[in-house]
Protein backbone atom coordinates (compact mmCIF):
# COMPACT_ATOMS: atom_id res chain seq x y z
CA UNK A 1 0.00 0.00 0.00
CA UNK A 2 2.99 2.60 0.68
CA UNK A 3 4.51 1.64 -3.02
CA UNK A 4 1.15 2.17 -4.39
CA UNK A 5 1.08 5.83 -2.14
CA UNK A 6 4.15 6.78 -3.51
CA UNK A 7 3.31 6.13 -7.07
CA UNK A 8 0.25 8.16 -6.94
CA UNK A 9 1.96 10.73 -5.38
CA UNK A 10 5.08 10.41 -7.89
CA UNK A 11 2.15 10.85 -10.40
CA UNK A 12 0.72 13.91 -9.16
CA UNK A 13 4.23 15.59 -8.67
CA UNK A 14 3.66 15.53 -12.48
CA UNK A 15 0.92 17.68 -12.96
CA UNK A 16 0.85 21.41 -13.40
CA UNK A 17 -1.58 24.17 -13.82
CA UNK A 18 -1.61 23.62 -17.47
CA UNK A 19 -1.91 19.58 -17.69
CA UNK A 20 -4.70 20.12 -14.92
CA UNK A 21 -6.68 22.78 -16.62
CA UNK A 22 -6.49 20.37 -20.03
CA UNK A 23 -8.09 17.35 -18.42
CA UNK A 24 -11.23 19.54 -17.24
CA UNK A 25 -11.63 20.34 -20.81
CA UNK A 26 -11.03 16.85 -22.06
CA UNK A 27 -13.00 15.48 -18.96
CA UNK A 28 -16.02 18.41 -19.34
CA UNK A 29 -16.02 17.83 -23.37
CA UNK A 30 -16.34 13.80 -22.76
CA UNK A 31 -19.45 14.49 -20.71
CA UNK A 32 -21.53 17.29 -22.88
CA UNK A 33 -21.18 14.58 -26.00
CA UNK A 34 -22.08 11.77 -23.70
CA UNK A 35 -25.05 13.86 -22.69
CA UNK A 36 -25.87 15.47 -25.97
CA UNK A 37 -24.37 12.40 -28.37
CA UNK A 38 -23.05 14.86 -30.37
CA UNK A 39 -19.28 15.12 -31.00
CA UNK A 40 -17.59 17.80 -28.87
CA UNK A 41 -14.09 17.99 -27.94
CA UNK A 42 -11.80 19.86 -26.34
CA UNK A 43 -8.17 19.88 -25.02
CA UNK A 44 -5.10 17.35 -25.97
CA UNK A 45 -4.46 13.92 -24.92
CA UNK A 46 -4.61 13.19 -21.00
CA UNK A 47 -2.47 9.83 -21.62
CA UNK A 48 -0.90 8.04 -25.04
CA UNK A 49 0.83 5.12 -25.93
CA UNK A 50 3.91 5.35 -28.13
CA UNK A 51 4.75 1.73 -30.12
CA UNK A 52 8.75 1.02 -29.38
CA UNK A 53 8.39 -1.77 -31.96
CA UNK A 54 6.05 -4.70 -33.11
CA UNK A 55 9.33 -7.00 -32.57
CA UNK A 56 8.73 -9.64 -30.67
CA UNK A 57 10.97 -12.57 -28.77
CA UNK A 58 7.54 -14.35 -28.04
CA UNK A 59 5.39 -16.39 -29.51
CA UNK A 60 1.74 -15.89 -27.53
CA UNK A 61 -1.06 -17.30 -29.17
CA UNK A 62 -3.53 -14.27 -28.77
CA UNK A 63 -0.65 -11.28 -29.96
CA UNK A 64 -0.14 -10.28 -33.35
CA UNK A 65 3.24 -9.98 -33.03
CA UNK A 66 3.24 -13.36 -31.08
CA UNK A 67 1.95 -14.64 -34.07
CA UNK A 68 3.74 -12.65 -36.74
CA UNK A 69 0.30 -11.95 -38.32
CA UNK A 70 0.46 -8.39 -38.57
CA UNK A 71 -1.47 -6.63 -41.79
CA UNK A 72 1.04 -3.55 -41.33
CA UNK A 73 4.69 -3.40 -41.24
CA UNK A 74 7.06 -4.75 -38.66
CA UNK A 75 9.99 -2.22 -37.21
CA UNK A 76 11.19 -0.01 -35.04
CA UNK A 77 10.25 3.29 -33.39
CA UNK A 78 13.21 5.83 -34.34
CA UNK A 79 13.68 8.89 -32.10
CA UNK A 80 12.62 11.40 -34.84
CA UNK A 81 9.27 10.54 -35.16
CA UNK A 82 9.31 9.97 -31.16
CA UNK A 83 10.62 12.80 -30.42
CA UNK A 84 8.45 14.67 -32.82
CA UNK A 85 5.62 13.39 -30.79
CA UNK A 86 6.64 14.52 -27.71
CA UNK A 87 7.79 17.88 -28.41
CA UNK A 88 4.05 18.24 -29.81
CA UNK A 89 2.15 16.24 -26.60
CA UNK A 90 4.83 17.53 -23.71
CA UNK A 91 3.10 20.24 -22.49
CA UNK A 92 -0.14 18.65 -21.77
CA UNK A 93 0.77 14.71 -21.62
CA UNK A 94 0.86 13.54 -17.90
CA UNK A 95 1.18 9.69 -18.77
CA UNK A 96 3.17 7.93 -21.63
CA UNK A 97 2.96 4.42 -22.32
CA UNK A 98 5.57 3.04 -24.37
CA UNK A 99 4.42 0.11 -25.37
CA UNK A 100 1.44 -1.43 -27.59
CA UNK A 101 2.94 -4.19 -29.39
CA UNK A 102 6.09 -6.18 -29.36
CA UNK A 103 8.66 -6.45 -26.72
CA UNK A 104 10.28 -2.62 -26.12
CA UNK A 105 13.42 -3.58 -24.76
CA UNK A 106 14.49 -5.53 -28.00
CA UNK A 107 14.59 -1.17 -29.44
CA UNK A 108 18.38 0.01 -28.63
CA UNK A 109 16.36 3.33 -28.11
CA UNK A 110 14.09 2.26 -25.86
CA UNK A 111 15.25 3.54 -22.48
CA UNK A 112 16.80 6.90 -24.37
CA UNK A 113 13.43 7.81 -25.13
CA UNK A 114 12.03 7.12 -21.65
CA UNK A 115 14.65 9.56 -20.51
CA UNK A 116 13.39 12.52 -23.46
CA UNK A 117 10.24 11.99 -21.57
CA UNK A 118 11.25 12.48 -18.35
CA UNK A 119 13.08 15.14 -18.47
CA UNK A 120 9.83 16.54 -19.85
CA UNK A 121 8.60 15.55 -16.20
CA UNK A 122 5.79 13.37 -17.99
CA UNK A 123 4.82 10.06 -16.67
CA UNK A 124 6.34 7.02 -17.79
CA UNK A 125 5.67 3.43 -18.10
CA UNK A 126 5.94 0.26 -20.25
CA UNK A 127 5.03 -2.95 -19.97
CA UNK A 128 7.85 -5.69 -20.78
CA UNK A 129 8.32 -10.03 -21.13
CA UNK A 130 11.25 -9.57 -18.93
CA UNK A 131 13.59 -11.56 -20.80
CA UNK A 132 15.86 -8.68 -21.29
CA UNK A 133 16.64 -7.58 -17.34
CA UNK A 134 19.82 -8.20 -17.38
CA UNK A 135 22.18 -5.95 -15.17
CA UNK A 136 23.04 -3.83 -17.67
CA UNK A 137 19.87 -2.65 -18.31
CA UNK A 138 18.23 -3.01 -15.15
CA UNK A 139 20.67 -0.41 -13.56
CA UNK A 140 20.21 1.71 -17.53
CA UNK A 141 15.91 2.03 -16.31
CA UNK A 142 16.47 2.95 -13.17
CA UNK A 143 18.64 5.92 -14.43
CA UNK A 144 16.58 6.59 -17.49
CA UNK A 145 13.17 7.75 -14.72
CA UNK A 146 10.52 5.37 -15.72
CA UNK A 147 8.15 5.23 -13.21
CA UNK A 148 6.12 1.45 -14.05
CA UNK A 149 7.33 -1.75 -15.61
CA UNK A 150 4.76 -3.70 -16.36
CA UNK A 151 6.18 -7.21 -16.32
CA UNK A 152 3.86 -10.23 -17.89
CA UNK A 153 3.87 -13.34 -15.69
CA UNK A 154 1.59 -15.81 -16.27
CA UNK A 155 2.18 -18.82 -14.28
CA UNK A 156 4.21 -20.11 -11.45
CA UNK A 157 5.48 -23.51 -13.28
CA UNK A 158 7.44 -23.14 -16.15
CA UNK A 159 4.79 -25.69 -17.77
CA UNK A 160 1.57 -23.41 -17.15
CA UNK A 161 3.60 -20.34 -18.43
CA UNK A 162 4.93 -21.55 -21.09
CA UNK A 163 1.55 -22.80 -22.50
CA UNK A 164 1.36 -19.06 -23.54
CA UNK A 165 4.21 -17.31 -23.07
CA UNK A 166 5.40 -19.85 -26.03
CA UNK A 167 9.28 -19.19 -26.55
CA UNK A 168 9.54 -17.61 -23.08
CA UNK A 169 11.24 -18.91 -20.17
CA UNK A 170 9.69 -18.18 -16.39
CA UNK A 171 13.44 -18.64 -14.50
CA UNK A 172 14.12 -15.45 -16.87
CA UNK A 173 11.00 -13.58 -15.52
CA UNK A 174 12.44 -14.28 -11.83
CA UNK A 175 15.88 -13.46 -12.34
CA UNK A 176 15.08 -10.08 -14.58
CA UNK A 177 12.55 -9.42 -11.42
CA UNK A 178 15.01 -10.05 -8.79
CA UNK A 179 17.38 -8.06 -11.02
CA UNK A 180 15.32 -5.05 -11.18
CA UNK A 181 14.49 -5.29 -7.09
CA UNK A 182 17.98 -5.45 -6.15
CA UNK A 183 19.27 -2.59 -8.41
CA UNK A 184 16.44 -0.36 -7.42
CA UNK A 185 17.47 -0.74 -3.75
CA UNK A 186 21.12 -0.91 -4.30
CA UNK A 187 20.54 2.81 -6.24
CA UNK A 188 17.95 3.51 -2.89
CA UNK A 189 15.22 4.71 -6.16
CA UNK A 190 11.57 4.80 -5.46
CA UNK A 191 10.66 3.97 -9.38
CA UNK A 192 10.41 2.20 -11.46
CA UNK A 193 6.90 1.25 -9.58
CA UNK A 194 7.01 -3.05 -10.33
CA UNK A 195 3.78 -4.43 -11.34
CA UNK A 196 3.67 -8.70 -12.03
CA UNK A 197 0.55 -8.81 -13.88
CA UNK A 198 -0.95 -12.31 -14.26
CA UNK A 199 -3.40 -13.15 -16.81
CA UNK A 200 -5.98 -15.41 -16.06
CA UNK A 201 -6.43 -18.19 -18.48
CA UNK A 202 -8.21 -21.64 -18.11
CA UNK A 203 -5.09 -23.14 -17.65
CA UNK A 204 -3.62 -21.04 -14.72
CA UNK A 205 -6.15 -20.15 -12.68
CA UNK A 206 -5.88 -22.68 -10.25
CA UNK A 207 -2.27 -20.97 -9.53
CA UNK A 208 -3.53 -17.30 -8.04
CA UNK A 209 -2.61 -18.21 -4.63
CA UNK A 210 0.95 -19.14 -5.57
CA UNK A 211 1.56 -16.17 -7.17
CA UNK A 212 0.34 -14.00 -4.69
CA UNK A 213 2.48 -15.70 -2.18
CA UNK A 214 6.03 -15.65 -4.87
CA UNK A 215 5.08 -12.01 -5.64
CA UNK A 216 5.51 -10.92 -2.19
CA UNK A 217 8.53 -12.93 -1.65
CA UNK A 218 10.35 -11.43 -4.85
CA UNK A 219 9.54 -7.82 -3.35
CA UNK A 220 7.21 -6.18 -6.33
CA UNK A 221 5.15 -3.52 -5.48
CA UNK A 222 1.77 -4.53 -7.23
CA UNK A 223 0.28 -7.60 -8.71
CA UNK A 224 -2.69 -7.02 -11.12
CA UNK A 225 -4.55 -9.79 -12.10
CA UNK A 226 -6.03 -9.15 -15.63
CA UNK A 227 -8.68 -10.92 -18.02
CA UNK A 228 -7.97 -12.64 -21.17
CA UNK A 229 -8.82 -11.01 -24.33
CA UNK A 230 -9.38 -13.98 -26.82
CA UNK A 231 -10.31 -13.47 -30.28
CA UNK A 232 -12.51 -16.40 -31.59
CA UNK A 233 -14.31 -16.26 -28.21
CA UNK A 234 -17.73 -16.73 -29.25
CA UNK A 235 -17.66 -20.65 -29.87
CA UNK A 236 -15.43 -20.58 -26.41
CA UNK A 237 -11.61 -21.27 -26.09
CA UNK A 238 -9.75 -23.14 -22.93
CA UNK A 239 -7.91 -19.57 -22.43
CA UNK A 240 -11.31 -18.75 -21.03
CA UNK A 241 -11.38 -19.55 -17.10
CA UNK A 242 -13.47 -21.54 -15.31
CA UNK A 243 -14.59 -18.94 -12.69
CA UNK A 244 -16.49 -16.11 -14.53
CA UNK A 245 -15.15 -13.75 -11.98
CA UNK A 246 -11.64 -13.75 -13.94
CA UNK A 247 -13.41 -13.54 -17.63
CA UNK A 248 -14.46 -10.68 -19.47
CA UNK A 249 -17.09 -12.89 -21.41
CA UNK A 250 -20.35 -15.25 -20.48
CA UNK A 251 -22.54 -17.96 -22.20
CA UNK A 252 -25.39 -17.07 -22.87
CA UNK A 253 -27.12 -20.23 -24.52
CA UNK A 254 -24.52 -21.99 -26.53
CA UNK A 255 -22.47 -19.03 -27.06
CA UNK A 256 -20.18 -16.80 -25.03
CA UNK A 257 -20.34 -13.10 -25.38
CA UNK A 258 -18.65 -10.06 -23.93
CA UNK A 259 -19.84 -8.63 -20.52
CA UNK A 260 -19.19 -5.24 -22.07
CA UNK A 261 -22.47 -4.11 -23.36
CA UNK A 262 -20.59 -1.85 -26.10
CA UNK A 263 -22.67 1.44 -24.55
CA UNK A 264 -22.12 4.13 -27.44
CA UNK A 265 -19.93 6.35 -25.11
CA UNK A 266 -15.75 6.07 -24.89
CA UNK A 267 -13.73 7.63 -22.29
CA UNK A 268 -10.54 6.42 -24.20
CA UNK A 269 -11.39 8.23 -27.31
CA UNK A 270 -11.32 11.62 -25.63
CA UNK A 271 -8.58 11.28 -23.67
CA UNK A 272 -5.57 9.31 -25.17
CA UNK A 273 -4.58 7.57 -28.33
CA UNK A 274 -1.97 5.49 -29.54
CA UNK A 275 1.16 6.04 -32.21
CA UNK A 276 2.40 3.40 -33.95
CA UNK A 277 6.22 2.90 -34.53
CA UNK A 278 5.93 4.55 -38.25
CA UNK A 279 4.06 7.54 -36.99
CA UNK A 280 0.46 6.65 -37.37
CA UNK A 281 -2.31 7.89 -34.99
CA UNK A 282 -4.87 5.24 -34.42
CA UNK A 283 -7.78 5.41 -32.07
CA UNK A 284 -6.59 2.71 -28.95
CA UNK A 285 -5.01 -0.27 -27.99
CA UNK A 286 -7.95 -2.58 -29.79
CA UNK A 287 -6.68 -1.50 -32.85
CA UNK A 288 -4.00 -3.85 -32.89
CA UNK A 289 -3.25 -4.04 -36.86
CA UNK A 290 -3.59 -0.01 -37.35
CA UNK A 291 -7.21 -0.63 -39.39
CA UNK A 292 -8.44 2.65 -38.15
CA UNK A 293 -5.79 5.07 -38.99
CA UNK A 294 -6.73 8.51 -38.32
CA UNK A 295 -3.68 10.73 -39.99
CA UNK A 296 0.13 9.88 -39.92
CA UNK A 297 3.19 12.49 -38.30
CA UNK A 298 4.78 12.41 -41.47
CA UNK A 299 2.11 13.99 -42.94
CA UNK A 300 0.62 16.91 -40.69
CA UNK A 301 1.07 17.92 -36.85
CA UNK A 302 -0.27 15.55 -33.89
CA UNK A 303 -2.58 18.67 -33.12
CA UNK A 304 -3.81 18.48 -36.73
CA UNK A 305 -4.76 14.94 -36.45
CA UNK A 306 -6.28 15.20 -33.30
CA UNK A 307 -8.74 17.93 -34.59
CA UNK A 308 -9.24 17.06 -38.19
CA UNK A 309 -12.40 15.81 -39.71
CA UNK A 310 -11.12 11.76 -39.53
CA UNK A 311 -11.11 12.24 -36.18
CA UNK A 312 -14.14 14.10 -35.81
CA UNK A 313 -15.96 11.52 -37.74
CA UNK A 314 -15.25 8.53 -35.86
CA UNK A 315 -16.07 10.17 -32.07
CA UNK A 316 -19.24 10.93 -33.77
CA UNK A 317 -19.55 7.24 -35.03
CA UNK A 318 -19.04 6.08 -31.92
CA UNK A 319 -21.58 7.69 -30.26
CA UNK A 320 -23.95 6.88 -32.57
CA UNK A 321 -23.26 2.82 -32.60
CA UNK A 322 -20.33 1.54 -31.07
CA UNK A 323 -21.49 -1.96 -31.35
CA UNK A 324 -20.64 -1.43 -35.46
CA UNK A 325 -16.92 -0.52 -35.28
CA UNK A 326 -15.04 -3.44 -35.68
CA UNK A 327 -12.50 -2.92 -32.72
CA UNK A 328 -15.37 -2.31 -30.25
CA UNK A 329 -16.38 -5.66 -30.13
CA UNK A 330 -13.67 -6.95 -28.09
CA UNK A 331 -13.48 -4.23 -25.95
CA UNK A 332 -14.08 -3.97 -21.96
CA UNK A 333 -13.87 -0.38 -22.05
CA UNK A 334 -17.28 0.86 -20.61
CA UNK A 335 -17.67 -2.07 -18.29
CA UNK A 336 -16.36 -2.99 -14.48
CA UNK A 337 -13.11 -4.82 -15.79
CA UNK A 338 -12.14 -7.39 -13.09
CA UNK A 339 -8.21 -6.95 -12.11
Amino acid sequence: MLAKTKDGLNYISKLNANRIWNMLEILGSYYFSKLTKKNYHRGMPVSVSIEPTTSCNLRCPQCPSGLREFSRPTGMLNMEIYSKAIDQLGDKLTYLTLYFQGEPYLNKSFLDMVSYASVKKIYTATSTNAHYLDDENCKRTIESGLDRLIISIDGVTEETYKKYRIGGQLEKVMEGTRNLVAWKRKMKSQTPYIVWQFIVFGHNEHEIEDVKRIAKETGIDYLAMKSAQVYDFETGSDLIPNNPKYSRYSKETSKFSIKNKLLNHCWRMWQGCVITWDGKVVPCCFDKDATYRLGELGDKSFTEIWQGPLYERFRQSLLKSRKNIEICKNCTEGTKVWV
